[in-house]
């Protein structure tokens, strides 16, 4: 019999002699033998007390890797391994949780660089051990069937580079990372071996789950590696401006300077390196709250920015001269290893580059590796620099959630494997997502530049490309656009108890599931993001809504490559249009958002506001019926407030070149509704141009719900079903109806309004305000609109924001100018 003995030891057991370590050990029998089983790493404890005591009896050592299976437990290499009972760990599997709470805290934010610095200078100690796997405490304990996430770290082999994100990935992952003496001396290829003994083990046992692979800078040629000689293994394999561009780095020269640079001046090497390595800004910012006052903001970025230079110092004792010597080679061996073996990687391979990566061409060779590589993802982030994973602005699990990746079997699935999103993800979401667009490139027309502009609330650039940038706006003008936005989410909702009476807010749908919303799309799914952000924040009901496959596709992906709207709808739970994964859905009771109306409703046409576009059968009534859900139908208003159509699909089919584009585009798509008859069929959408207005505001309707609990058997006559569909669909208009009617009393319907008299009353009274307009019958015409403080003080304050846009706009024009003088 052959066994084999893994230890994970946490590197910081040496530093502190009071601590009474705790391993984690796996045994393996590579013999077949039945007696020495398999056990899971939440199955042994080992208790490093029995070191410097006797050995006990009924105890057989394991030398060799052979042992025994004894009652009273065993001793490997003189460690006291007790084998956990059936109470035991019946305990431990109740400490694991099954799911997520919505708006759970992620810790994104909680550590900084320093505490990697301040982490890494405890844990270069010297110990004269190899290389070893160590899990953070920080991590914690992961859900439920969690996959394992091993990190290969970068040149310093510290292992501590996700410390940014160890509570997140903790969560959900079980969380391992490689540290590497630093003078150890193990050559890549014995590191390659190390790291591929442990995926094996860990592939052996758990045979259907994935393993995640992060690998950061020379790590990432490590990844690859192991990818290679491994292709049959399900692996997910994350890169982070992967060093196999180490042939064209701008380091390479440096290798022979370096050998003959005296030690004092390589003290001073490691500041150098930052200003190269990463950006000491962005690493200042992570713990910012964007919400604070700008003086208190600047206050606290000081004090980061002067404790991290001054912990950067550790860096010196982190790589030494002799170290750094060693690290470049065994980085240019690391490069010529992988890149000779991509065409083996068979793996999963999300890669992350930077666009500020000063050591790397990470832009370039992300190109490159994505036509080499058989299945890659890529997502660049132009503001970060080489260590963007300790950069703000980057949240791995984001990101990782965002792309599809995550998953806890062979194959993803969108409902059971769905993570909820955090508090910090909705935060982020809030500010990257609820705005404008800031690029608007151009294509070149003969000598003249056709300018498109698709300027949005709640959508991804869904624009023109081309290799000359030009912008119709300028990015800064528009800050205060996306910031104004960013009120319109406070919408106003209204709901129908069952009695039938209308009140504020989302009392009427029910906390329960399963749930159907079924409503009107406004254009371009402007009030999605309101949508969403409403039920978490009054009910923190996570809503799952259903959206085109090519969402999910990549076709229609942003050519840049940047995290888009399409990652941030798979963040905050959309769902492939499927019967299958509505029926998931539905049975897992979950509160699922759908538009019968779909793409041809969103991209409607000039002069088709508030028309639905329904097919004629009941697609979702007898499903709902089959499990009991409850259909709440809804009405919404607002997207001729917010933005006006220029060019509708007519229009763009008119234009040269253009055409052409669109035609491909629609070629490209998936059809949806191959059976379906009518105008909701039509494949005859495409984005439209729209020009933006001084925002008003969203007004959300949602009626009586209506039960569809016991009418199974009755709802499979045709003629029932499709008059439930009716009533719904009535239901839809009718709400749509009573805004547009109601929202002409809003005194608050205008933004300038709404900001005044939320300077001078308190939020709550404004709810009653707009409550009484809407729940109550219309007033004669002489007190619908009251000439209030605000209404006089709104036209100085619109001339007073516009006079800033321009004065902004031309400072930023004129600097723009003087930056491409010669």
């Amino acid at each position: 019999m052959e066994s084999v003995v893994t230890f994970r030891i946490s590197p910081y057991i040496a530093l502190n002699s009071r601590i009474k370590p705790r391993f984690r050990v796996r045994l393996q029998s590579l013999g077949g033998d039945p007696d020495l089983e398999v056990l899971s790493s939440d199955s042994i404890a080992v208790s490093a007390a029995s070191c410097s005591g006797d050995w006990e009896k009924n105890r057989a050592p394991i030398h060799g890797g052979t042992g025994e299976k004894e009652k009273g437990g065993a001793v490997i290499d003189g460690v006291n391994v007790r084998l956990k009972s059936r109470v035991e760990r019946k305990r431990v599997k109740d400490v694991v949780s099954k799911d997520l709470e919505v708006l759970w805290d992620d810790g994104y934010g909680n550590k900084t660089v320093k505490d990697y610095l301040d982490g890494s200078n405890e844990m270069i100690k010297p110990d004269g051990g190899p290389p070893r796997w160590f899990c953070p405490v920080d991590c914690g304990q992961p859900l439920q069937d969690s996959p394992i996430l091993l990190f290969l770290p970068g040149m310093d082999g510290v292992g501590l580079g996700l410390i940014l994100h160890h509570k997140a990935l903790g969560k959900v992952f079980e969380v391992q990372c490689l540290h590497i003496p630093v003078y150890d001396r193990t050559p890549f290829e014995g590191l390659v071996k190390f790291v591929e003994e442990t995926v094996r083990l860990e592939h052996a046992s758990s045979p259907n789950k994935p393993i995640y692979i992060v690998g950061d800078s020379f790590g990432g040629c490590l990844a690859l590696a192991v990818a290679a000689r491994n292709p049959k293994i399900d692996l997910v394999v994350i890169l982070s401006n992967p060093a196999t561009s180490f042939g064209r780095s701008h380091l390479q020269p440096i290798l022979p300077i370096l050998e003959g640079l005296p030690d004092g001046l390589h003290n001073a090497l490691p500041y150098l390196l930052n200003l190269v390595i990463g950006n000491p800004l962005k690493m200042a910012i992570v713990d910012i709250e964007y919400r604070l006052p700008p003086r208190l903001q600047i206050e606290q970025v000081a004090r980061n920015l002067i404790a991290f230079l001054h912990s950067f110092s550790t860096v010196a004792i982190i790589v030494p001269k002799d170290t750094l010597l060693w690290k470049l080679k065994l980085l240019k061996s690391a490069a010529a290893y992988a890149n000779s073996r991509l065409h083996a990687v068979k793996a999963e391979v999300l890669l992350l580059v930077s666009g500020k990566d000063y050591v790397l061409p990470s832009r370039d060779e992300a190109q490159r590796l994505k036509s080499s590589l058989q299945n890659c993802t890529v997502r660049y982030f132009k503001d970060n620099g080489h260590i963007m994973l300790m950069e703000d602005g980057i949240n791995l699990l984001t990101i990782i959630k965002g792309t599809s990746k995550y998953r806890r079997s062979r194959r993803v699935d969108f409902v059971s494997h769905f993570l909820p999103p955090s508090m910090s993800e909705v935060k982020r979401a809030s500010d990257e997502v609820a705005g404008f667009e800031d690029l608007v490139p151009a294509r070149k027309l003969g000598d003249w530049n056709l300018k498109l502009v698709s300027v949005n609330v709640f959508c991804s650039r869904s624009k023109f490309y081309s290799r000359r940038k030009s912008y119709l706006m300028d990015t800064k003008g528009l800050a205060w656009l996306r910031r104004s936005l960013l009120l319109t989410a406070g919408s106003a909702v209204f709901s129908t108890l069952d009695d039938g009476k209308i009140v504020k807010g989302l009392a009427g749908v029910p906390n329960e599931g399963p749930v159907l919303l079924i409503g009107y799309h406004m254009l371009m799914g402007n009030e999605i993001y309101s949508l969403v952000a409403e039920f978490l924040t009054q009910k923190k009901i996570r809503i799952r809504g259903v959206a085109h496959p090519d969402v999910f596709s990549g076709k229609f992906d942003d050519p840049s490559n940047e995290f888009s709207l399409h990652d941030w709808m798979k963040v905050m739970g959309a769902v492939p249009v499927t019967a299958n994964n509505l029926f998931k859905l539905l049975s897992t009771k979950s509160h699922v958002l759908l538009y019968p109306g779909g793409t041809r409703e969103a991209l409607h046409l000039k002069g088709e506001e508030y028309k639905l576009f329904w097919p004629d059968q009941p697609e979702f009534v007898r499903m709902a019926a089959r499990f009991g859900a409850t259909i709440v139908p809804f009405g919404t208003v607002g997207e001729d407030d917010i933005q006006e159509q220029v060019l509708d699909y007519h229009d763009l089919m008119k234009i040269p070149i253009v055409n052409d584009y669109v035609r491909d585009t629609i070629r490209k798509a998936t059809p949806v509704r191959d059976e379906s008859k009518g105008e909701v069929a039509s494949q005859e959408v495409f984005m439209p141009v729209v020009l933006p207005k001084i925002p008003g505001r969203f007004y959300f309707l949602f009626g009586k719900p209506i039960e569809t609990k016991g009418m199974k058997e009755m709802l499979q006559e045709k003629g029932k079903a499709n008059e439930l569909y009716l009533q719904i669909k009535s239901e839809v208009e009718r709400s749509i109806a009573y805004l547009l009617e109601k929202r002409k009393e809003d005194p608050y319907r205008n933004i300038i309004d709404r900001t005044i008299y939320r300077a001078l009353h308190s939020p709550s009274r404004e709810g009653a305000e707009i409550q009484s307009y809407f729940l109550q019958e219309m007033r004669p015409p002489q007190q619908q609109r009251p000439e209030t403080l605000q209404r006089i003080i709104a036209p100085f304050l619109m001339w007073a924001m516009a006079v800033a846009n321009l004065a902004t706009s031309g400072h930023n024009h004129n600097a723009s100018v003087a930056s491409q003088r010669p």
